[in-house]
């Protein structure tokens, strides 16, 4: 369900969430632009929705806007260094913008990040409760 926030001066009415979905809808179908425009209104209202962040970095990957979907990726991986996601975001928009080594150092972080969460899981799971 695409929400119309076109026809109200001030969607705040709308959740975080709503917006969240929102854009997630206009990705499936094809509204790159819509789905920009959403995720930015549900960051500007949650800036700690970390998925909208995501979303946003491909939509803005997906339409060409590598250089602010890069801002955008390193901003996540300050704001949460342990995100295996937002590396490899950001490995893969170095690479499409040339930068080799920096998107190998990201990939690398982003196996070991992965390794370790792995390890961490694997500690858990075999730890008595």
């Amino acid at each position: 369900m695409v929400l119309d926030m076109s026809q109200s001066e001030d969607s705040t009415h709308f959740s975080p969430e709503e917006k969240y979905y929102d854009a997630i809808d206009r990705v499936a179908n094809g509204d790159l632009t819509g789905a920009v425009t959403a995720f930015r209104a549900c960051l500007e209202d949650d800036p700690s929705m970390l998925d909208a962040m995501h979303g946003l970095i491909r939509s803005l990957q997906d339409l060409g806007e590598l250089d602010e979907a890069l801002r955008m990726a390193q901003r996540l991986a300050e704001i949460d260094p342990e995100d295996v996601l937002a590396h490899t975001s950001l490995s893969i928009l170095y690479q499409h913008k040339g930068m080799i080594p920096e998107a190998e150092a990201e990939a690398t972080k982003a196996k070991l990040l992965g390794w370790k969460h792995q390890l961490r899981h694997q500690k858990r799971a075999s730890s008595p409760l």
